[in-house]
């Protein structure tokens, strides 16, 4: 099954990439700055790269971009390709690096499985990372839609279910900084970008335990998030499902996948915690 999507999908960001100053500071690492956001700038679109490219999408000096590629060539980090520079498979070993520590990616992944074989539907992991959300797991199904997602991909916090479910559970200074940055993008005719609205959207989540974002990020799309809790009741993950809206409207979602969803968080919360 196939969903509309509008003519521009929205985009899975490759968070990018200046390097932010730190005068004065004797404990902050430069070089370490820019070799990183120098790996951040390739992404969605972005496989290859010049040296020019690297600098401008990280607002470093051609010399300094030169020379962080070059030091991720020697690592095996990146590879010269007709005089560009491409990501190899090595760099893969970072997020492995996080997701062979997190308990709560590790410990998702088969209750993910199996709720997407009970729903018959792809079901997500992520985490909050400052305005995005990261996929840490998932279980797809073969339905299709426009966006390809798998585990690293990362979309906009305002307009995704697991998004709004973080932010809600954020700290109020979390969630008051956040809106006070945030550029909001209308992705389709539903998508909030009126940030009262959007914070308005927030409190409802936070006041019901769940959400559910009805074609706002793409036409066709509908997914409902709830969040997943460590012993402590502190949230530390959100779970979804997505659905064609053939497939179901907003009570169906929540009269019919609402309970296996809350189901799996709690499972998901009590493995976590007991594997640490």
């Amino acid at each position: 099954m196939s969903a509309s999507a509008p003519k521009k999908s929205p985009v899975l960001h490759a968070v990018g990439s200046r390097v932010p100053g730190a005068p004065g500071d004797p404990d902050y690492m430069l070089s370490l700055a820019r070799g990183l956001s120098v790996i951040r700038a390739f992404g969605e679109g972005r496989a290859r790269l010049s040296i020019a490219d690297v600098a401008k999408a990280t607002n470093i000096s051609r010399a300094a971009a030169r020379r962080c590629l070059y030091t991720l060539g020697v690592l095996g980090y990146v590879a010269s390709v007709e005089g560009a520079y491409e990501l190899t498979p090595t760099i893969l070993s970072l997020g492995y690096s996080y997701l062979g520590s997190a308990l709560v990616a590790r410990t998702a992944q088969p209750i993910l499985d199996r709720l997407s074989d009970e729903l018959h539907e792809s079901c997500s992991l992520a985490v909050l990372d400052s305005d995005e959300i990261v996929y840490v797991a998932r279980a797809a199904t073969r339905r299709i839609l426009s966006i390809r997602l798998s585990v690293g991909s990362r979309l906009p916090v305002a307009c995704t279910s697991m998004g709004r479910v973080l932010m809600a559970f954020s700290e109020d200074s979390v969630r008051a900084r956040y809106l006070s940055r945030v550029k909001l993008v209308r992705n389709t005719p539903h998508t909030i970008v009126d940030k009262a609205q959007l914070r308005a959207e927030f409190d409802r989540v936070r006041a019901q335990g769940f959400s559910i974002v009805d074609q706002e990020l793409e036409l066709g799309l509908r997914s409902l998030a709830v969040p997943v809790r460590r012993a402590d009741g502190a949230v530390m993950a959100a779970l979804n499902v997505g659905v064609h809206v053939a497939r179901a409207d907003r009570q169906g979602l929540q009269r019919e996948m609402l309970p296996a969803l809350l189901k799996a968080a709690r499972e998901i919360g009590a493995a976590a915690g007991h594997a640490l």
